[in-house]
């Protein structure tokens, strides 16, 4: 991981980022979002890399998670002197840095950005990998490019700015990344107790974390073979998040993506032989801390449909899947008939008590 920074001290590890980057007078930008710069705004003030940084601050939200807050920022960088050769600093989420990330990629051909992780969600997964983007006309991600950050700084002090809810919902993604490790791994997220955890504690379970994900997108940078691995449960999870937003109650994303593993290691234990155990463990600790996302047999259809939109299917007549045959025995480009969907969503029905 060498562009991941790891250090207590918030200064020292921005100042590790920058290194010998050479950023021309007036040519430093800082992107956050309104929650990100009230909230861990104060932490970077007395910094004094970051003190000539022109500020541009956005509306909070999936919901500003569009075009036009990139038109914002572009247009903040051209009015403000942008060339190719300013850098912008991603301070916040995963909605900050996915659109960050994508507005510098696409300004004047592409600038270089660093991300500023401020959230457990944005750390272990949006702020690192590379991708970037934009949602659209209701779909999650739907617009984009994939092109890593110059460095990432992971300072685990913010996660002290995060509620319950922020917590887990970043903590589904390490979870992801247990099942995607093996069993050990997924026994030790099982067994911690993430809601009364010290941040600067549990460094060592995060950065395990970043480097399931770093080591894989480092074997597959493009997508094209095993990085597809880290799509577990967002298959489902898209499709249930972005039902959420067209009932105007939106779901965190750690936490559709938890209610889609459920679904997926149904799917994996009846196509693969996923053990049953291991799938009944893993849908106890979700629903214990997740809650549910109420469905009916009705919205089958609407959440078909959105799963034949996602990015990952050859065509919408197959829905592509990963699936795993135990803990940290994955299976890529897996697809399921209608009917087996529609299974797996009658077995999360059950497993909530719906």
């Amino acid at each position: 991981m060498n562009n991941v920074f790891f250090d207590n001290d918030l200064r020292t590890a921005v100042e590790k980022a920058l290194g010998s980057r050479s950023v021309p007078d007036g040519q430093l930008f800082l992107l956050a979002d309104e929650g990100s710069f009230s909230a861990c705004g104060p932490a970077i003030e007395g910094i004094p890399a970051l003190a000539s940084a022109k500020k541009v601050v956005i509306k909070a939200g999936d919901d500003h998670k569009t075009i036009e807050s990139v038109i914002d920022v572009w247009r903040f960088l051209g009015q403000n002197g942008g060339t190719r050769r300013s850098l912008l600093v991603n301070l916040g989420g995963g909605m900050v840095t996915d659109l960050g990330g994508f507005a510098a990629n696409t300004f004047k051909r592409g600038i270089a950005f660093i991300n500023i992780p401020t959230t457990l969600l944005s750390m272990v997964d949006a702020a690192v990998g590379g991708k970037t983007g934009i949602n659209f006309d209701g779909l999650k991600n739907e617009i984009g490019v994939i092109k890593p950050a110059a460095a990432v700084v992971i300072n685990t002090a913010f996660l002290k700015t995060l509620d319950k809810r922020n917590l887990l919902s970043g903590y589904a993604e390490m979870l992801k990344h247990g099942l995607l490790t093996g069993d050990d791994a997924l026994s030790e997220l099982l067994a911690f107790d993430i809601l009364n955890a010290d941040p600067a504690g549990m460094s060592g379970m995060l950065q395990r974390s970043i480097e399931v994900k770093e080591n894989i997108v480092a074997q597959d940078p493009e997508e094209k073979g095993i990085r597809k691995a880290l799509n577990l449960g967002h298959t489902v999870g898209h499709a249930f998040e972005s039902l959420s937003h067209k009932l105007h109650s939106p779901a965190l994303h750690g936490y559709a993506v938890a209610w889609g593993m459920v679904a997926e290691l149904f799917l994996s234990h009846k196509l693969l032989g996923f053990p049953l155990d291991t799938m009944q463990a893993v849908t106890r600790f979700i629903k214990g801390n997740y809650g549910s996302f109420p469905i009916d047999c009705d919205k089958y259809e609407t959440l078909y449909g959105l799963m034949q939109h996602d990015k990952k299917n050859q065509s919408a007549a197959q829905v592509n899947f990963t699936l795993l045959r135990a803990p940290g025995r994955i299976q890529i480009d897996c697809t399921a008939s209608k009917e087996q969907i529609f299974e797996a969503l009658d077995f999360y029905r059950d497993a909530f008590g719906q």
